[in-house]
């Protein structure tokens, strides 16, 4: 059933608040860091599927039990249940919350605060929750399969930097052995405790006794798309690395273009489905609080309920916060009391009441981030550098920005011959004191997403000081990793040579894939530095850029230029 009446739901609907409320928390929490990871990661996805295929479809005969928890379990137990319920509520919102207060300020937008991000997301993702069951089903059946599809499209652009040598390390690095695997799968179980709650929203969906397939069909995407990024994630990033990311879907797609430049920066794209389904995981959880709280009769919630959420994502206690004990929560209290009060349900059981209440609209907050998005640093107001230049100095480190056309700058630039490229030239003991003097001296913002080649210099290659500049180029989310590296010299003179116009970003990266498919040069990318990074601490040979009196000369390897 595609469309459903009378402030009712159909199974479409369903299925796609449940990937739409799933997949970003997913993606984003549960690889990395030793999560859910390797052979026993993926095995133990598959294991937590076929469990909650029957899960769910016990959750259909729990929809009596949950219409009215006082009546059900009795006035102390119904209200104590309803708490337990809200405390899951509150504690992963504040978690949600407290996740888009770091990510959001750090790879999508700028200038503004986590803090102030978090209380918008609160008070925009509560609001509109007595509006109608049916609005909040039209939002995902508007939206649902644009997420979907757009997460699969992306993930299909990435095939093209998997590496099987680099799947070989997982599999013969990773184990696949019984308790491995039944720790992941827990680890998957937990992540799917939400759907503890569809009970109290499953009684506005149409022909609710035929909504199993729909719900095992939700469970069974939501764990193969989970499947492919574990599988996908070594093949791309590299084993070691992998395990060293806190959140590795985020430079999934750093390194991802089409032939030609197309759309260079896929991640920004990423990063707007998964901040659309994080948001709209927070409204989900806002919808089921508002009815926890109706149906356990503690009140509306509807004011206290987000002001509650935000104080969790905020609060520290001990110096930890909502992030450092929120696993322990889920896995050793909520998950274990979510099965003793269902069991108790099923044993005590009660007549069905209709109550209903209503959902959550987001797309305000989601216009809202898109309109702050960069801080609202217009176009004409930045800097573009589509080459840089590193080398240790006697001060610390020297960090050529070569740009089109940039402006005379205050002492710090290089002069140019024919005005077309120029080159801006900071010393300073580490990377953050040179980002200081930049913004003491120029008046534009330093945008590097259009970075397309960095040339590292002779000096800071032997030195091994390479090691702070990848630490550093980590900590830029704007700095994608299919920037091919180079080796040379005297970074800041081949940026300065006059190549007819042409900036030295465009002109090296033309001279590795301005040729016939045959005849195009193998670079050496940000990514693939990066993995062997990862896996010994070492730099891979990178090509070298030798400066000529006519020009300069491109060696694929430093034997040929030597």
């Amino acid at each position: 059933m595609k469309f459903a009446e009378n402030n009712r739901i159909s199974h479409r609907q369903l299925y796609r608040q449940m990937i739409l409320a799933f997949l970003a928390p997913f993606l984003l929490c549960l690889p990395g860091e030793g999560q859910v990871m390797g052979k026993s990661g993926i095995i133990g996805v598959f294991l937590a599927a076929a469990v909650l295929s029957v899960y769910v479809l016990l959750l259909l005969r729990m929809v009596p039990w949950y219409t009215d928890l006082v009546k059900s379990l009795g006035a102390a137990a119904g209200r104590a249940a309803g708490v337990f319920f809200l405390s899951y509520v509150i504690l992963t919102g504040g978690y949600l919350l407290n996740l888009m207060a770091e990510l959001i300020p750090s790879v999508l937008v700028t200038g503004i605060s986590g803090s102030v991000i978090a209380l918008l997301a609160a008070a925009v993702c509560s609001f509109g929750t007595g509006r109608g069951m049916q609005r909040r089903g039209r939002m995902a059946e508007v939206s649902g399969g644009i997420l979907l599809w757009g997460v699969l499209l992306m993930l299909a652009l990435c095939l093209g930097q998997s590496r099987m040598s680099y799947l070989r390390e997982m599999a013969e690095t990773s184990r696949a052995g019984g308790t491995a695997v039944l720790n992941n799968c827990y680890k998957v179980l937990c992540g799917f405790a939400g759907t503890g709650l569809l009970p109290f929203g499953l009684k506005d969906v149409e022909k609710r006794g035929k909504a199993g397939k729909t719900l095992i069909f939700g469970v069974a995407t939501l764990c193969g798309i989970l499947a492919a990024a574990l599988l996908l994630l070594p093949a791309v990033l590299g084993w070691e690395r992998l395990k060293a990311e806190p959140y590795p879907v985020l430079p999934l797609m750093a390194g991802a273009d089409l032939p030609g430049n197309v759309l260079a920066r896929f991640d920004v794209l990423w990063m707007g489905f998964l901040l659309y389904s994080l948001l709209f995981a927070l409204g989900s959880l806002f919808h089921y609080g508002r009815q926890i709280t109706m149906r356990a009769r503690l009140g509306s919630g509807r004011w206290w309920l987000p002001a509650a959420v935000f104080a969790a994502s905020a609060v520290r206690a001990g110096g930890q916060g909502i992030r450092d004990y929120y696993g322990f929560y889920l896995a050793y209290i909520f998950v274990p009391g979510l099965l003793l009060i269902q069991l108790c349900m099923a044993f005590l059981g009660t007549k069905r009441r209709r109550k209903r209440t209503a959902a959550a609209s987001l797309a305000i907050l989601a216009f809202l981030l898109c309109l702050s998005g960069c801080a609202a640093i217009e176009p004409e107001k930045r800097m573009y550098p589509l080459a840089l230049g590193i080398n240790v100095s006697e001060q610390g480190f020297t960090v050529d920005y070569g740009m089109p056309d940039l402006p005379q700058a205050t002492g710090q630039e290089k002069p140019e011959e024919n005005g077309s490229v120029s080159v801006l030239s900071i010393e300073g003991k580490d990377f953050e004191e040179i980002e200081e003097i930049y913004d003491r001296s120029q008046e534009k913002y330093l945008d590097i997403s259009h970075v397309q080649v960095i040339l590292l210099g002779n000096s800071l290659r032997e030195s091994g000081r390479w090691r702070e500049l990848f630490s550093y180029l980590k900590q830029e989310p704007f700095m994608g990793e299919n920037v091919y590296l180079f080796v040379t010299e005297d970074p800041g003179s081949v940026l300065a040579w006059d190549s007819g116009g042409t900036s030295a970003g465009e002109y090296l990266t033309g001279l590795l894939e301005n040729r016939l498919p045959g005849d195009q040069k193998e670079g050496v990318t940000l990514r693939q530095a990066y993995h062997q990074w990862y896996q010994d601490g070492t730099l891979m040979e990178l090509p070298v850029i030798v400066q000529e009196e006519k020009g300069i000369q491109v060696y694929l390897n430093s034997r040929d230029g030597a």
